[in-house]
């Protein structure tokens, strides 16, 4: 199943909102049979925010986003390789 990244800015390394963040990311993923929250990706010098879903496709990802009040900048698909050796 594909993987797709939820960019969302997170202003100034507010710790207990991306706490929030992610509780409401797993439950509305939760809420769809065929969407399930990997991770979230915190990268406070860029004030951004990644969270990781598998889905079918990017509109179910929208939707979680939405349910989840996540106000994303962009949804992307990600692909990831199991190996930080693979293709060297």
């Amino acid at each position: 199943m594909p993987s797709y990244l939820v960019e969302m800015y997170l202003a100034g390394g507010h710790e207990r909102h991306l706490a929030a963040c992610r509780r409401r990311a797993r439950s509305a993923a939760a809420e769809l049979s065929q969407v399930s929250f990997d991770r979230s990706i915190h990268v406070p010098e860029d004030e951004i925010c990644f969270f990781v879903f598998d889905a079918p496709s990017s509109a179910e990802v929208a939707l979680v986003a939405q349910r989840a009040e996540l106000e994303p900048l962009r949804i992307v698909e990600a692909v990831s390789s199991t190996s930080a050796k693979e293709g060297t």
